[in-house]
């Protein structure tokens, strides 16, 4: 799938409970801070189809995943399902993302979001029980490992709830109307459903921090980037790079590290003045070159040298120094930190997470995210649960499968003559991206035979749709066959399966 870069330098509005698609996937990088997943596809010995299709394209801090993998250390994938309808083809690719990182040796997490179809969406308990049942049901026909893994529900989940009311501590109402835009006449409940969420990004690692990430589309970034900040403010302690006595953040100090690596072999010593002259003449100008040459002449003459800071968030006085007196490497105390020299981050913050969680501490890594491209809707748009029309449901009959593919709009010309002139818009295809998803499976030639066809011109819309019309009638007959076999696993996950009794 072709992903043509934006024209525009347009600000995106990213709504979790909206119904908006994602014009120009280009435009996530550049303003949310999302990094492109392609340049790991090397790394990776087996990716699944949906990242060597590009349909997942982007991520935050995925490299930490792949290290676990490859030294078989401890990670979790956790995503969640919002039961405000039967799960359709669109979340048959998160089930899939948490099932793929479940057998590279991932502890597995799916969540049923049911607080939050309660809070936000209004829906009563027995509709979201039976919709809850469903979701289950679908998770493990996809291939979900209860014996590593876990299905709960946030109802039923007493810790979640108890560090969604720890969460709420650290963060405030106007943080809250900054990021979802929330007003006075927003129902605290739906806030507490914001918090709720956090806390379940967070559950994997209440017991064991451990990387985590969480496959999600892009609209739920705005959850990933609250629950990594709250992630810090719980930490006892954080462990960063420095260079001086200032602080840097993440792009100030890819100039100070180039800076360090083209210097000091240079000049030793080596002082903040110097460094910022050639960072200066070497670099374009930007917000982040401009405030560290700032940081860097107000230090002056103060020696330029790396180091790993331990900065006191939470802790007393007392703990600081108790994990002062541990750190055997050469070191400089200060009242609210630590810098430690010519030793190695990893070691320093994995030492460091240890000495808070033995001292009652959480000790969270910050979450990670995998993200998808939305599945068009069959009617055109995003396709949604709450639209019937515009998606099939897992557990639709399939010849209304088939019927729903015959009737969906296309990326086709509006006639067979331009058609074959012009070539059919596969990109803008919701009936291609049925093939690229989800029917074709592994298969990347059958996926990259059918983009050609199209786009070449010698395939017409009506056979392709005849042709995933009758793909999507087996792909459903075998799901739901699935789905009967795995039904009496439901017992196993007592007592998280629906439960109506006290509720209305």
């Amino acid at each position: 799938m072709n992903n043509k870069s934006s024209k525009d330098d347009k600000h995106i509005s990213i709504d979790p409970w909206g119904s908006s698609t994602i014009e120009d996937y280009n435009d996530l990088f550049s303003q949310f801070g999302i990094s492109k997943f392609e340049h790991f596809l090397p790394d990776i010995s087996h990716p699944h189809h949906l990242m060597r299709r590009g349909i997942i394209f982007g991520h935050r801090g995925y490299q930490s995943i792949l290290e676990a993998m490859k030294s078989k250390s401890p990670f979790s994938v956790l995503s969640g399902f919002m039961p405000t309808g039967d799960p359709h083809i669109g979340h048959k690719m998160v089930f899939d993302e948490i099932v793929w990182h479940q057998k590279q040796g991932a502890k597995a997490y799916g969540l049923i979001a049911d607080l939050e179809a309660h809070a936000a969406r209004k829906l009563s308990w027995s509709e979201i029980d039976d919709h809850a049942r469903n979701y289950i049901l679908a998770l493990l026909a996809s291939g979900f490992d209860l014996k590593t893994g876990e299905i709960y529900r946030q109802s039923e989940n007493k810790r979640v709830k108890d560090l969604a009311f720890e969460l709420g501590i650290e963060t405030n109402f106007s943080e809250m109307q900054s990021i979802y835009g929330f007003s006075g006449n927003t129902e605290i409940s739906h806030i507490q459903s914001v918090l709720t969420q956090a806390a379940d990004i967070l559950y994997p690692q209440l017991d064991h921090p451990q990387p985590t990430v969480i496959p999600v589309g892009p609209d739920q970034d705005p959850h990933l980037r609250l629950t990594r900040d709250l992630a810090s403010r719980l930490r006892l302690f954080s462990v960063t790079e420095a260079y001086a006595s200032f602080e840097a953040d993440a792009a100030e100090l890819e100039y100070l590290k180039v800076a360090f690596e083209n210097l000091s072999s240079l000049q030793t010593p080596l002082h903040c003045n110097d460094v910022a002259e050639w960072i200066e003449n070497e670099n374009q100008a930007s917000e982040a070159l401009s405030t560290i040459t700032n940081k860097l002449k107000e230090a002056s003459k103060e020696e330029f040298y790396p180091r790993i800071r331990i900065i006191n968030h939470r802790a007393t006085p007392d703990l600081l120094k108790e994990l002062e007196s541990k750190i055997s490497k050469n070191k400089q105390v200060y009242k609210e930190h630590i810098d430690v020299f010519d030793a190695s981050h990893n070691d320093i913050d994995n030492m460091v997470r240890e000495f808070e969680i033995e001292n009652g501490g959480y000790g969270f890594y910050p979450p990670l995210s995998l993200y998808h491209r939305f599945m068009s809707g069959l009617t055109g748009g995003k396709m949604s649960s709450s639209l019937p029309d515009s998606h099939i449901s897992l557990f639709e009959a399939p010849e209304s499968g088939y019927q729903k593919v015959k009737q969906s709009t296309t990326g086709g010309r509006e006639s067979a003559e331009l058609q074959r002139e012009l070539g059919g818009e596969a990109d803008k295809c919701p009936v291609y991206e049925l093939y690229a998803y989800l029917l074709t499976q592994d298969d990347d030639s059958y996926a990259q035979r059918v983009y050609e066809e199209c786009t070449n011109g010698t395939r017409l819309c009506g056979d392709c749709k005849e042709e995933a019309a009758n793909l999507m009638r087996e792909f459903l007959k075998d799901y739901q066959q699935k789905i009967k076999e795995v039904e009496p696993l439901l017992e196993q996950l007592n007592p998280n399966t629906p439960n109506t009794e006290g509720r209305s």
